[in-house]
């Protein structure tokens, strides 16, 4: 799946975002993309939204190839791999309900 905003990009910018989406959804198949310009630091930004546990999974897909790009090419090209926001409210729930039975055992321990 993937979610485009029409971002201007030179011909090498587009085939360097087009190569890193390839690696990306060859491992994560069900990724999705939205293209951006960013200014901290400036440039393309290739948002991936995967619904893992642990989003440097996707860094590790590409990091290699990304350094590259950016290094030795100078292209101004970042990823920011994100979850799904239904997988963080989950894990956000899940750790409050921890914390709450957490609290109230400390509670019924100290009676």
């Amino acid at each position: 799946m993937s979610l485009e905003r029409h971002v201007p990009l030179t011909p090498r910018m587009e085939e360097a975002v087009q190569e890193l989406k390839r690696l990306i959804t060859a491992r994560f198949p069900q990724a999705a993309f939205v293209v951006e310009e960013g200014c901290d630091p400036e440039g393309i930004y290739l948002v991936t939204t995967v619904d893992i546990a642990d989003t440097d999974e996707v860094i590790a897909v590409i990091g290699d190839r990304l350094v590259e790009l950016q290094v030795d090419e100078g292209l101004p090209l970042y990823v920011t791999p994100l979850r799904p926001i239904k997988r963080v409210l989950a894990q956000l729930r899940e750790r409050e309900v921890a914390t709450a039975a957490g609290a109230a055992a400390v509670h019924m321990r100290e009676r």
